[in-house]
């Protein structure tokens, strides 16, 4: 019986961490070190639930139901359909992967300028470079995992020992008002920003596809090379997310707030070493988000071909890049005001299903699944529409209402309830799903 372990393990641990870190990894963690302060570590900590904890889950989630389709059909074969679409447009061209051009042409900005028709360019490069590498989503283990993945970790290291040994500045900076209470929810609500956990409950296929490539062909053993994977990534995740907050932190107290932690980076990089810190800083960025887009185009493009198997992997990797390359030109704070609501309204669905996913035994209660899962959707995508300023007469205020609301977590009630009323139903009417 064959089984991933030594080399071949590490390799696709960090080809999963490389289709992970990228642009939402790269400028979330600095900025909320620089924005929180003193209050970076309980903030941190909130962050590694949502953004690592929550992406190493939906993997061995995922993994362990046997892919997203399935286990989203425990709510409805029409929810199953109608989710897996939107996380997969959500990662796709809609957000994720413009959002890889968008912050990696920021950080040329200073080197090459600015300017509508210099980002025109660029992206067409980008996206023209991340479809021929996305053409072999069987050798993404060879490309990211060998060359770029290493390539990325010692550029960072490099940045991060930069600031140890030459800080910009003697302590963290004071925490801004939003991190002055509850902070550790604060950060948890912004690790939704990277996109990991709805990315996770793809990314197992294609994860799945280079273990295959391997010669491992027993399904089992499929499935525990994918988690074993899951846990160096996250582990990965976690060693890189803390450096970057600690920057960010002592940056945040050196120079002014800036939009985003591009900015932040930026002026930490150029404070540390000058115009060769932003060619470093580029080069962090480029890698970072190339992996991630690669990772992205690949596995959106094999669900559409799986869906319409008469258009081929490759049109679709086609038509996903030529898409995302027109959507990337909004621009960097475009996308970010965009998918706040978008990810406010699909994410708490996501943590449910994850999280009901660990509790097997759940899948045999006929009710459990729809009503938790649809309760928090309700709460979720109500609130995502008054975000976006769109609000419907008394509803909006009465979900407003509901504990925890202010802190971000309003779903979580209705989420137990529905649990609750699902396991009274199913009990009344046992029906096994």
């Amino acid at each position: 019986m064959q089984k991933l372990h030594g080399k071949n393990l590490l390799l696709v641990g960090f080809t999963l961490f490389s289709m992970f870190f990228g642009a939402g990894n790269l400028i979330f963690p600095p900025f909320l070190g620089a924005e929180a302060g003193t209050a970076a570590w309980p903030a941190f900590l909130g962050f590694a639930m949502s953004a690592i904890g929550l992406p190493v889950l939906g993997v061995i989630a995922v993994a362990r139901s046997g892919g997203l389709s399935a286990l989203a059909g425990r709510v409805h074969p029409r929810f199953a359909a109608v989710f897996t679409l939107l996380i997969y447009l959500s990662i796709g061209p809609c957000l994720a992967i413009p959002r890889t051009a968008s912050t990696s042409f920021e950080m040329f900005t200073p080197l090459i300028g600015g300017g509508v028709g210099k980002q025109a360019v660029y992206s067409v490069v980008f996206f023209a470079v991340a479809f021929l590498i996305a053409l072999r989503p069987d050798k993404l283990t060879d490309r990211l995992g060998k060359i770029l993945c290493p390539t990325l970790i010692v550029l960072i290291i490099v940045l991060f020992a930069g600031c140890l040994f030459a800080p910009v500045a003697a302590h963290y900076g004071v925490p801004t008002e939003k991190y002055t209470t509850l902070p550790t929810a604060v950060g948890f609500l912004g690790g939704y920003q990277t996109m990991d956990t709805i990315a996770a409950l793809n990314f197992g296929a294609i994860i799945a596809l280079n273990i295959r490539a391997k010669g491992i062909e027993e399904d089992k053993q499929v499935v525990r090379g994918t988690i074993r994977a899951g846990w160096i990534a996250g582990a990965l995740l976690l060693v890189i997310y803390a450096m970057l907050t600690h920057v960010g932190a002592l940056s945040g107290a050196a120079f002014p707030l800036g939009e985003s932690g591009a900015d932040t980076l930026s002026s930490l990089a150029y404070a540390l070493f000058g115009t060769p810190g932003r060619v470093l800083l580029a080069a962090i960025f480029l890698i970072a988000c190339l992996n991630t887009c690669i990772g992205l185009i690949s596995c959106v493009s094999e669900y559409f071909h799986g869906l319409f198997p008469r258009v081929s992997y490759r049109a679709f990797a086609a038509f996903f890049s030529v898409a995302s390359m027109v959507v990337s030109n909004i621009g960097l704070a475009g996308i970010i005001r965009l998918s706040t609501p978008v990810l406010n309204a699909i994410y708490p669905a996501a943590i449910v299903l994850i999280v009901l996913s660990f509790v097997p035994q759940l899948a045999a209660f006929r009710w459990v699944y729809p009503l938790a899962v649809g309760l928090t959707c309700v709460q979720s995508v109500t609130e995502a529409l008054a975000q976006s300023g769109l609000s419907i007469p008394f509803w909006t205020d009465a979900v407003a209402a509901l504990p925890l609301t202010d802190a971000g977590f309003g779903w979580v009630l209705p989420a137990l309830i529905g649990l609750l009323l699902g396991l009274v139903l199913s009990q009344r009417a046992p029906q096994a799903a």
